[in-house]
């Protein structure tokens, strides 16, 4: 697998140029030149069947493919549109069909947004169709050029920032089809956006959802990798919030476990755990000073333990000694006295700091 995949931009505009293409090749397999149906024969070759009758509703479904194949859009829509008016309150088997094609038509047109109306009502009330899938995917290929910078039309210029209309997009995909493939690609799609947008906490948690839902997924490793970097990437310094930093060494272990091979590669080691410890150290001293400056001492000697007690062997544990000694709070160490035990793993307190909170003496 490799170990970057190609930028989310990338594929957006591959699809821009591409989805209409493929969506008038799909709408024009079975209707070409005239109204006729067409059909596939033994030798796969295209074999005419009998063709609709002009003036039924075959015939007007068949008419706005053909105009659809033949790059004619804006004579499609003209031809189904009226048709959608006048049944779209009867209980028409075609009118599925009609939507998807009259959707098809906006987005050649470039009125995709208009077209979400027509995807939409087959996904509310024609669930049971053939083209309900056919409608998700619209919109997901719909959903991907929005979060890859396309804008709304306003009074016939793109001028309206779509992003958002994107993000729920691609989130009504997974809801819509879960656990199918383009589920799948959607997940992993919106994890993308939002860390090439550097959207870390976003990013990190759209990564997690995607390893529950689809753990065997090809994709897995990868969503791994890049979730344990949007959490190191969150922690800014140690003025910052720092709750990605405690996420991060969890993921970093499970992942040293599942793939040493990758992890040795990447450069995720035992010296990326010692950073992340060195960092979360420090964001404790920070906040202990940050105490000492407001007059609450008791606060300051809870977070100064809590620095001894988590990070015994950083740097910054070693300014934390000095200052509570200074301040008398603990003895200078023996220097004949033998070494203390280590401090157990894992601390009784919660993360958050906690003005006045106690000692723990």
């Amino acid at each position: 697998m490799p170990d970057e995949r190609t930028p989310l931009r990338g594929r957006i505009t591959a699809l821009g140029s591409a989805a209409v293409a493929l969506a008038l090749a799909l709408c024009s397999c079975p209707a070409l030149a005239q109204s006729t149906e067409m059909q596939l024969d033994d030798d796969g070759g295209w074999v005419q069947t009998d063709a609709p009758e002009p003036g039924t509703d075959a015939w007007v479904i068949a008419e706005a493919r053909r105009l659809l194949a033949d790059d004619k859009p804006a004579q499609a829509y003209d031809v189904i549109s009226p048709w959608i008016e006048a049944n779209k309150r009867s209980v028409n088997a075609y009118l599925p069909e009609a939507y998807l094609i009259r959707g098809d038509a906006r987005v050649a047109n470039g009125n995709e947004y208009k077209a979400l109306y027509d995807y939409e009502a087959i996904i509310r009330d024609f669930t049971a169709s053939d083209v309900f899938a056919d409608a998700v995917q619209r919109e997901y290929e719909i959903g991907l050029r929005y979060l890859g910078g396309l804008r709304r039309k306003i009074w016939g210029m793109r001028i309206e920032p779509a992003r958002s209309t994107g993000e729920e997009l691609i989130i009504r995909v997974q809801e819509r089809l879960p656990g199918s493939r383009l589920a799948e690609k959607a997940a992993l799609d919106l994890a993308e956006h939002y860390y090439e947008r550097r959207q870390m906490k976003l990013a990190s948690e759209m990564y997690g959802i995607f390893i529950a839902n689809y753990p065997q997924s090809e994709d897995r490793e990868y969503a791994a990798l890049r979730q344990i970097k949007a959490n190191v990437a969150r922690f800014k310094g140690p003025d910052y919030d720092g709750a990605g930093l405690t996420e991060a060494r969890l993921l970093i272990e499970d992942f040293m476990h599942r793939y040493p091979a990758t992890a040795q590669r990447e450069g995720i080691t035992v010296g990326m755990l010692v950073r992340i410890d060195e960092s979360a150290a420090s964001q404790l001293l920070t906040t202990a000073r940050w105490y000492l400056r407001q007059g609450d001492e008791p606060a300051a000697r809870f977070q100064l333990r809590r620095l001894l007690r988590k990070h015994p062997t950083s740097a910054a544990a070693r300014e934390g000694v000095d200052i509570m000694i200074d301040r008398g709070w603990m003895d200078a160490p023996d220097e004949d006295a033998p070494p203390a035990p280590e401090a157990p793993p894992g601390d009784a307190e919660t993360d958050g700091s906690q003005t006045g909170a106690g000692d723990g003496t």
